[in-house]
């Protein structure tokens, strides 16, 4: 079931990984014919950072197209012909690229985008290079360039990231070459974050770590776009998800939100957990409860009024918590995790720590049947749709949800050591090696599913865990950000306890903003 098919057959998995890496499907709606090529560098002390660069890269090719995905140095001559465009991330230091890599990309015609390092052996490679491209790499930056204008809007580059450095980049031939984006703050000026001449674009930084709301990797995210599906379509649609709805949900918030939506004409989508669970009685005088969602009639009543006027019940979990665990918070349905583990750690951070225990295929399946089942007995069909509570699970449970489901609403969570040679799903993950990724388009990520966006947060009146409050005018700006990405989904999610102040506020400023609210199925689709 997962889109990671390997071409060659009867190979080990370690043969085939370097003969042919990930074959990437497209999301719906990728163009036809386009079959880009990911290559990344695999050597060196922080190898595992390159194979997790590719997999983000290739989640956001595969909005555009197909993909293949490989390291670099396994790159053959004439390789490039194959496929349409191609994207490189040079995350080593003087990673030993071929040269048949280098002489290709400066002779094809189709679409190079080059991050980072190494694009000094790419110059080297032609003498002429910059009479050729009339620009030409001059050293890294490692001043504060913490803003990156792109398409008329500025975005954050996270002060972390500015240790890592920017290459900084002349132009001497504005007819050939141009800078799409530029970064300013660093004492040495503006920066010429991306720059682009004939086929070849190059952005001088990784734009994969440190990534906030409204950041340069939304310009990144563009650019990439940019090779996957030069033609992309330019749509600006919005989503709302309303969230964290149980058998413990208050009927009377869910119909006020069904009908502000309704009346505005807006389709939604609902994230349900089907069976309540508070083992340490938390805000109940430490008296346990549980519940399923069949015992709470007017709840199940409010669910089908709020599908009946527009909405899509997904399924978020099977109790949206883990046994009897403080898993981070207080054992409760909604607040904590149930398919990953976590704490709070003295600095008021929440903190990963790994898969729960026990977890299996076997585990992940029995959390989603328990959930059909009590979606059957309150009168639901199961949903089409899995959101992981918290959006947290292991790679066994994101492989169990795409044989299950197929699609995903969340932001992914990615492990190092699962691709191995690029082939993904034939190593064994690292969960020590974790990283999260958010997308502001559809793609079809490393795991097969089909993820719709969620790029634009949610209201969050008071600060936690070390994170700011979010009001309706943070994410209607993030929003306004998102405009720079060709066919951006401005998605974001709603707790239904807020009332419908904020909600109003925040659909109608993406409604200002030029946004038109579409169904999770329509996006689906592609």
């Amino acid at each position: 079931m997962i889109s990671t098919v390997l071409g060659t057959l009867g190979l080990s998995a370690t043969a085939q990984a370097a003969a042919t890496g990930t074959n990437g499907g497209g999301a719906p709606g990728a163009k036809t014919g386009q079959k880009t090529l990911v290559l990344y560098d695999n050597t060196g002390p922080w190898a595992w950072l390159g194979e997790a660069y590719a997999v983000q890269a290739g989640n956001l090719v595969s909005h555009g197209s197909s993909y293949v995905m490989h390291p670099v140095g396994a790159y053959t001559a004439g390789e490039i012909s194959g496929y349409t465009g191609v994207v490189y991330i040079g995350s080593t230091y003087d990673e030993p690229i071929p040269v048949a890599f280098l002489d290709d990309v400066l002779a094809t015609t189709k679409p190079v985008l080059w991050m980072a390092h190494n694009i000094w052996q790419l110059t080297a490679r032609a003498p002429n290079f910059s009479t050729t491209y009339g620009w030409n790499w001059v050293g890294y930056d490692f001043g504060a360039a913490t803003t990156v204008r792109y398409e008329n809007t500025d975005l954050g580059r996270d002060p972390l990231a500015t240790p890592s450095g920017l290459m900084v980049t002349s132009i001497s031939n504005p007819a050939i070459a141009s800078a799409p984006a530029i970064a300013t703050g660093s004492a040495a000026g503006p920066i010429n974050w991306a720059t682009k001449a004939k086929n070849l674009t190059y952005i001088g930084e990784i734009p994969f770590s440190y990534v906030d709301h409204g950041d340069r990797y939304l310009a990144a995210a563009d650019l990439v776009s940019h090779v996957s599906n030069p033609t992309m379509a330019d749509r600006k649609r919005a989503l709302v998800r309303i969230e964290d709805v149980g058998p413990d949900a208050d009927p009377n918030e869910l119909r006020a939100v069904a009908d502000y939506l309704y009346a505005q004409k807006i389709p939604f989508s609902i994230a349900v957990y089907p069976r309540f669970e508070n083992p340490l009685g938390a805000e109940n005088n430490g008296v346990p409860e549980a519940a399923n969602l069949a015992q709470r009639p007017q709840v199940v009543n409010a669910l089908r009024y709020m599908t009946q006027r527009g909405g899509t019940i997904l399924m978020h979990g099977y109790t949206h918590q883990f046994m009897k665990a403080i898993n981070p918070y207080d054992g409760r349905s909604g607040n904590d995790f149930e398919f990953y583990m976590a704490h709070v750690d003295a600095n008021n951070s929440v903190i990963y720590d790994g898969p729960v225990p026990g977890d299996s295929a076997s585990y992940a399946q029995g959390r989603i049947n328990s959930a059909t089942t009590q979606f059957a007995l309150a009168g639901f069909a199961k949903p089409t749709i899995f959101e992981p509570p918290h959006y947290a699970a292991s790679a066994v449970d994101y492989q169990v949800i795409q044989q299950n489901f197929g699609k995903r609403y969340d932001r992914g969570l990615y492990f190092g050591g699962y691709c191995p040679g690029g082939a993904c799903g034939t190593g064994t993950p690292q969960y020590d090696k974790i990283y999260g990724q958010y997308f502001p388009y559809l793609v079809r990520d490393i795991y097969g599913s089909v993820v719709a966006p969620e790029a634009v947060g949610n209201v969050e009146p008071e600060p936690f865990n070390n994170h700011p409050a979010r009001l309706p005018a943070d994410l209607v700006k993030t929003a306004q950000q998102l405009k720079v990405v060709d066919d951006g989904v401005a998605s974001f999610f709603y707790h239904p306890y807020l009332g419908t102040g904020y909600l109003q506020q925040t659909v109608q400023g993406l409604k200002s903003a030029g946004y038109t609210f579409a169904s999770v199925a329509t996006v689906m689709a592609g």
